[in-house]
């Protein structure tokens, strides 16, 4: 297999553990090589079949320069995972990014790296990594895959992921197997419209639950109910959550009407397509019970078709890896 070329400011080989064991359930046991891409961070690993990180190395992604900049730096984490010697073995790429991608033409335009519009982002991947094969999801879709392979997700034939951060986003597995649709966006709950006359999204559409649930509205709506960052002037959703735990009347209420419109947007998912578990990650599901115990509650009243009630919503399991691990299960289930 042809080599991508060594520059010359290489860095140093990375660590390698010992040898991965041969899979019993039939995939190759080579590693992938796996980006993680968002407008805060660049990741990159190496994955082997059972999901352990054989390599890994991160950089700031610098979003608000330009778009070779940007690629500057995908170039420079591809570079430090080509140190490992377990490189020439790794057979693929998989990339999950911020969206919105387009798999179907290997493009990318995330909302939070204003320099990459439609930018060629798989070429230019395939020809740093020497001619192998790259595959492309969206970030919601790569937690997914991480999730269904080994996280809370596993082991379901039907099942809805949600990363609930800075955005809202997800990703469908179908009759067991990931369903990235074919641009690689599909189960985009972030962008269903949950109250026909709520405010404009940055979508272009109105009352998307990503605009009710994100964590920035989140926090929006709590600094709208009259509560107030402490002394050190934390206004984010983790700092909303912690007032909410000490009983704080809008900070509840904002965590309150960020699981009506998740629980709106799930049922309308089960309803479709009949899940029967949804898997909640991303910064603002560490929140915890209060995020999820009014989850819970709502959509009993929302999932309410007899196909429907028997479905559970649990937290993540991946954590912070999931967007490496799912775009290397991504390459073994769409590849």
């Amino acid at each position: 297999m042809p080599t991508a070329p060594r520059p010359a400011h290489l860095a140093a080989p990375l660590p390698v553990p010992g040898p991965a064991p041969v899979p019993a359930h039939g995939l190759a046991v080579g590693p992938v090589a796996a980006l993680d891409i968002g407008g805060t961070k660049i990741a990159g690993a190496l994955v082997d079949a059972e999901g352990r990180l054989l390599a890994r190395v991160q950089r700031p992604t610098p979003a608000r320069e330009g778009a070779e900049r940007v690629m500057a730096v995908v170039a420079e984490v591809l570079d430090a995972l080509a140190g490992s010697p377990l490189w020439d073995s790794a057979g693929a790429v998989g990339i999950g990014s911020a969206g919105p991608v387009d798999a179907a033409r290997g493009t990318v335009s995330p909302v939070n790296v204003p320099g990459w519009r439609d930018f060629p982002l798989v070429d230019r991947v395939r020809r740093l990594a020497g001619g192998r094969p790259v595959t492309l999801v969206g970030d919601g879709v790569a937690m997914t895959a991480a999730e269904h392979w080994l996280g809370a997700a596993r082991g379901h034939a039907d099942a809805l992921c949600l990363v609930v951060s800075t955005g809202v986003g997800g990703g469908l597995v179908l009759g067991g197997r990931l369903h990235p649709g074919p641009t690689g966006n599909a189960g985009h709950i972030g962008h269903l419209s949950v109250d026909l006359d709520g405010d404009p999204c940055a979508c272009g559409g109105r009352g998307c639950v990503e605009r009710l649930a994100s964590g920035p509205h989140i926090a929006r709506h709590a600094l709208d109910g009259g509560w107030r960052p402490g002394p050190d002037g934390d206004a984010s959703a983790a700092a909303v959550a912690e007032a909410a735990r000490a009983g704080h009347p809008a900070a509840l209420a904002a965590f309150e009407r960020a699981a009506r419109a998740l629980a709106a947007g799930i049922a309308a998912t089960a309803h479709l397509v009949e899940i029967d578990i949804a898997v909640v990650g991303g910064g603002v599901a560490g929140a915890g019970e209060v995020l999820f115990a009014p989850l819970r509650h709502h959509l009993a009243d929302y999932a309410t078709l007899a196909f429907a009630r028997g479905l559970t919503v649990v937290p993540a399991a991946t954590g912070t890896d999931a967007g490496l691990l799912g775009a290397a299960a991504a390459t073994r289930a769409t590849g």
